[in-house]
């Protein structure tokens, strides 16, 4: 690395271009397709709900459906901060492989389940192991890349994954048609299908995804060659110097755990999850439930029509991302996304119009999924140190697991069919949201000026500037 940092072999812009194709190729598709399924199999209760699953197990009974939707989030939750500090110690081709197939094992489980308790252990269990992989693939993704070409990537991880949000509604308005085969009904289909399908995923990504940079032009943790030449590694490893100065993994012990916690970003960028993913996860649960019951939707109509506002979703994450990384900035983003989610919800909530109250879904979903990636690429530019970013990260997903956990509770039988009390609730925090964003605007734009006259260094990295 010393010496692509003299030779400025980073500088080479056509070269750099090759060396990420290769990385991008290796990384971002195969971390979006495991989060993909990673996905669909916490959302398509859901779906299996109104597929015939309320009635076998009788998750209709009080709020026995609120439990199995929240109780996901505590075993999500345990495994938030280790996940990134054993991704770092075992490589993550190993651990993200390994908890990728198991769960998989886990979703198909539940599709022979008998009670609905059994079902409770199971989604405990998935959420477990589903808690292993956001941390580690945002460490992963957050060392191959500069602050300027993470936006897009992270936006390519999670388009798939909240895209098939939507597709979860597709395959299981197809899969519920297999009702009666072999004695199973159709939501059991739904969990053994999609069960077998994750777990192939994750046995492919043994093979498929890379471990760090500094390992890259080596044997990884399973034995497999490096995918790039030494000299490719180093320039990697020089863009990451030249543009944050951490390229090499510092050290952490629990001294320097207690100063990162002090850190009122870590805390804040962890709040932007919990209110986040409080609105994204009633979405992903109750969406279908207010599609057929609100709405008055047939089943299969519920299921089809989760889809559409995925798909747009899904560009709109796309857009907002270029946009980002062109113009280097955040903030912006994640009010105005805000803003399109508190209209398009009262939309949905309080219009009389159904046709009105459908668009209103749209506004809503675009608005919240869009917020996604930007809230982690906010964290990515405005934090310096490998260690740091990776204690954030597992405290930013174990706040968007409490968002689940809030979902699942805000969100009571008794409120259906319109849910308009967890709706309000959804509201309130993305109104939290916004004003917290705007205030960094101040503050970011203060503490870059007294950098620029040499009052304070930011970071701890002589040079650096906060994104907003």
């Amino acid at each position: 690395m010393r010496e692509a940092l003299e030779s400025h072999l980073d500088e080479d812009a056509a070269r750099v271009r090759r060396i990420l194709w290769k990385v991008d190729l290796r990384l971002v598709p195969m971390l979006s397709l495991l989060y993909m399924w990673a996905f669909i199999d916490r959302s398509n209760l859901g779906n299996a709900n109104i597929a015939g699953m309320s009635e076998d197990l009788k998750t209709n009974v009080g709020n026995r459906y609120s439990v199995l939707a929240m109780i996901f989030f505590i075993g999500y939750c345990l495994i938030d901060i280790p996940a990134a500090f054993i991704a770092r110690k075992v490589g993550p081709a190993l651990w993200i492989g390994v908890v990728g197939t198991l769960w998989g094992i886990i979703t198909l489980a539940q599709g022979f389940v008998k009670t609905w308790g059994q079902l409770a252990v199971c989604r405990a269990l998935l959420g477990f192991l589903e808690g292993g992989l956001v941390p580690a693939a945002m460490y992963l993704l957050s060392v191959w890349y500069p602050r300027y070409n993470i936006h897009v990537r992270i936006a390519g991880f999670y388009v798939i994954g909240n895209f098939s949000s939507g597709l979860s509604g597709l395959l299981a308005y197809g899969i519920e048609k297999m009702a009666g085969d072999s004695g199973y009904n159709g939501w059991s289909w739904i969990f053994i299908i999609e069960g077998i399908v994750s777990t192939v995923v994750g046995i492919a990504s043994f093979f498929i995804l890379v471990d760090f940079p500094e390992k890259a032009a080596v044997k990884n943790s399973l034995g497999l060659p490096g995918f790039l030449t030494p000299e490719e590694a180093a320039i990697i490893l020089a863009r990451i110097e030249h543009d944050r100065g951490d390229a090499v993994e510092d050290k952490m012990n629990f001294r320097i755990a207690m100063k990162h916690f002090r850190d009122w970003k870590l805390w804040e960028f962890s709040a932007y999850l919990t209110l986040n993913n409080t609105a994204l996860y009633a979405f992903s649960y109750f969406l279908p439930v207010i599609l057929k019951d609100g709405f008055g939707y047939s089943t299969g109509k519920a299921q089809v029509m989760t889809f559409p506002p995925y798909c747009v979703g899904a560009c709109w994450i796309m857009a907002v991302s270029f946009i980002g990384d062109h113009y280097k900035i955040r903030g912006p983003i994640l009010a105005f996304n805000c803003l399109l989610y508190i209209i398009g919800v009262s939309m949905t909530g309080y219009a009389t119009n159904v046709h009105t109250r459908y668009a209103g879904v749209f506004l809503g979903v675009i608005g919240i999924i869009g917020n996604v990636p930007t809230q982690w690429a906010y964290q990515h530019n405005n934090m310096v140190g490998q260690n740091k970013k990776a204690l954030t990260m597992a405290c930013m997903v174990m706040g968007g697991a409490f968002g689940g956990i809030i979902s699942g509770n805000i969100f009571q039988a008794k409120d259906a069919p319109g849910y308009r009390s967890g709706l309000w609730i959804c509201i309130a925090f993305q109104i939290v949201y916004f004003f917290l964003v705007c205030k960094n605007f101040v503050i970011f734009y203060i503490q870059n000026k007294r950098a620029d006259r040499g009052e304070i260094i930011i970071e701890g990295q002589p040079g650096f500037r906060h994104t907003y």
